[in-house]
């Protein structure tokens, strides 16, 4: 029995984990997420998680091919929990040997076949120890490729299904596009032959509202100004003006109004991948950064929830807990319960 991927409507990512932790720290991964997040998510009306993890809990940083067992045991404890709350998860390998998204860069995958090597094997692996879960686990190749053009990431990806279908035939597979997953870049993914593959995109725009003042994006960083939606962001006219090399992030918010319509004409690139290939389609990352007001992450959430729940597109908001993004904080507190109610609602 295979996983319906219509059946992916509401959900939540679990970054910070078993992924983006600030060090591998075994106290951390006993304690960051338990089992009694799982059962809270369930029952806020979530149907699935997903779950990103770092290679390293997967295999031996060192030692290639040898499975790190003690990491992957809590892989398989976040995958019980959420079973046993009757959660679907997607389980994203959000860093690969020679790949993280935030540090691109540096990446050596799409020119090193050892490395390449290593990402198939781990997917090898991955489909042969958690065989007969494909009725409620998805798979995700690999986190929010960046690279100057798609080629080398459709040519991998490619391997890398066929690689999980020498094991499962069945097991959904979600793939990305180039550009952080950007909805633009979906019309650059090579469309595979395959019922069980759900394509995905993150959404994040416009930047000057989800990621106002977040120190790690230049230009936002730099406009430092507080934006609230709907509305039009101060002075930001002026400051393209003055910063044309951020024209290309920051330049389309410019002087306008940023609202539900606005959302609706960034969407369009998913709205016609559907069409044009008659297929679902989901957004496996979205939301406002914390250092926005409420009554502006509640109002973009309330929006872009609203589209894709028109078009029939599955979510899963970033990130249950702190990470910037968090439904609650490091301590557990809500940040909002409306947030939540949007967020999971059906």
């Amino acid at each position: 029995m295979k996983l319906d991927p219509t059946s992916l409507q509401s959900g939540v990512n679990l970054g910070g984990w078993l992924s983006q932790y600030s060090a591998y720290d075994y106290a951390h991964f006993d304690s960051f997420i338990t089992a009694a997040d799982l059962h809270r998510i369930a029952d806020w009306g979530c149907d699935h998680v997903r779950l990103p993890v770092d290679y390293p809990l997967i295999e031996e940083e060192n030692h290639p091919g040898r499975p790190n067992e003690r990491g992957f045991e809590y892989i398989q404890r976040g995958l019980d929990w959420a079973h046993q709350c009757g959660l679907k998860v997607i389980l994203d390998l959000h860093r690969a040997p020679g790949y993280i998204f935030d540090n691109y860069q540096a990446a050596t995958l799409f020119n090193d076949e050892s490395q390449q090597t290593r990402f198939l094997d781990i997917w090898s692996f991955l489909s042969g120890r958690l065989g007969g879960t494909s009725d409620w686990l998805a798979f995700e190749l690999l986190n929010e490729i960046v690279l100057p053009d798609s080629a080398p990431w459709n040519r991998l990806l490619a391997k890398a299904v066929e690689r999980i279908r020498q094991v499962d035939l069945e097991r959904l597979i979600v793939i990305g596009g180039n550009y952080y997953n950007s909805v633009g870049e979906l019309a650059n993914l090579t469309f595979l032959a395959d019922p069980n593959i759900l394509y995905t995109f993150h959404f994040y725009e416009p930047l000057v509202v989800t990621h106002q003042k977040a120190h790690w994006a230049r230009g936002v960083v730099e406009y430092d100004r507080n934006m609230e939606y709907p509305g039009i962001a101060p002075g930001l006219s002026e400051f393209v003006g003055q910063h044309p090399e951020f024209a290309s992030i920051l330049g389309r918010s410019a002087g306008v109004r940023l609202d539900r319509s606005t959302l609706h004409e960034l969407l369009q690139p998913a709205f016609e991948f559907m069409q044009e290939h008659h297929c679902p389609l989901y957004c496996g990352e979205y939301g406002v950064i914390d250092l926005a007001s409420m009554p502006t992450r509640l109002n973009w959430t309330r929006d872009f929830v609203s589209l894709l729940k028109e078009h029939s597109i599955g979510r899963a908001a970033w990130s249950y807990k702190a990470m910037d993004f968090g439904l609650v904080d490091r301590d557990g507190r809500p940040a909002s319960q409306e947030l939540i109610d949007i967020v999971c609602g059906d």
